[in-house]
């Protein structure tokens, strides 16, 4: 153990440096992601310093009395080996202790360590990279009536935001309307939604900026839809005018992703195992083909 640790909750003038740091570590941050983890849950992140000196971070996020996500972990290279890591780890743990279930991404040279502390895999994520120069769909049609006029695809302050939150409530496994307000309203980015004629959602995307380690890029996330024709109908719409590298984190727990991607051109890069600490919430995730982010599941 190096010096002793102090760990406080982080503050708005902390965002630019956690954002830098899960930049160099390839976590591709959306470029005001973590502004909003802090307005999700503004006692779930914490930083710990050294002399007043930031040199970690963690997000322990409750969205509500049975849901709660771990996230955001990291020590910069040089002080790491010292215990500092597994200090916010407790913090963030016992945040969120009494909550029925807990979730994490793990990396997986990680997964044997969450698993002493009682965590479950449940399946994997993976991580797929489109290279494109925006306009790679050129047959895409482009009337804003799908289906035959059935489904009509609204965009920003069009969309009816009660509409999306009974949609994404459920197929996801908490409701999350705090999170998914600031989310989805985000100036930054472009979101859509498939809606019909009574109102209802059918379902949703949206892409936002990103920072890679090296230059910019675009993250969609979450994308969800009825069917995966659907789906593509949204990812096409999504990507088109947006060109460069654009990132996918999709559950493994829907079988239908791999080869919808696959034909989109998109490859695959890394991969993470969804962990649980407690009873895994009993929903499936058909519907589901891009995660908002690993840093809050």
């Amino acid at each position: 153990m190096g010096q002793t640790l102090q760990i406080r909750p982080l503050e708005y003038p902390d965002i630019y440096k956690v954002t830098k740091w899960a930049r160099e570590e390839g976590f591709a941050p959306g470029t005001d992601d973590v502004s909003i983890y802090r307005s999700t849950d503004n006692q779930g992140l914490w930083v710990g310093c050294i002399n007043s000196e930031p040199i970690g971070c963690i997000s322990g996020v409750r969205y509500n009395s049975f849901y709660g996500f771990i996230g955001l972990f990291l020590v910069v290279p040089e002080q790491r080996g010292r215990g500092y890591g597994v200090e916010l780890w407790k913090r963030a743990l016992d945040h969120l202790n009494d909550l029925p279930c807990i979730g994490l991404e793990a990396a997986l040279e990680r997964v044997n360590d969450y698993s002493s502390w009682g965590f479950a895999e449940s399946s994997p994520t993976t991580r797929w990279k489109l290279e494109g120069n925006g306009d790679i769909y050129p047959s895409l049609e482009k009337s804003q009536d799908i289906h035959g006029g059935e489904l009509h695809l609204l965009e920003g302050a069009a969309i009816p935001n009660a509409a999306v939150q009974a949609y994404d409530a459920k197929r996801e496994p908490s409701p999350r309307p705090h999170f998914l307000g600031y989310w989805l309203n985000h100036a930054s980015g472009k979101v859509l939604a498939l809606v019909d004629s009574m109102g209802a959602c059918h379902g949703f995307g949206r892409i936002r900026p990103c920072l890679l380690r090296e230059g910019k890029g675009w993250r969609i996330g979450p994308l969800l839809a009825d069917t995966t024709d659907l789906a593509e109908l949204l990812l096409k719409r999504l990507i088109e005018q947006h060109p460069g590298t654009v990132l996918l984190d999709s559950p493994g727990l829907n079988n239908n992703v791999e080869s919808l991607l696959v034909n989109l051109g998109f490859e695959k890069t890394t991969k993470t195992i969804r962990m649980y600490k407690g009873k895994q919430p009993p929903i499936s995730m058909n519907n589901v083909y891009a995660l908002a982010c690993l840093e809050l599941g």
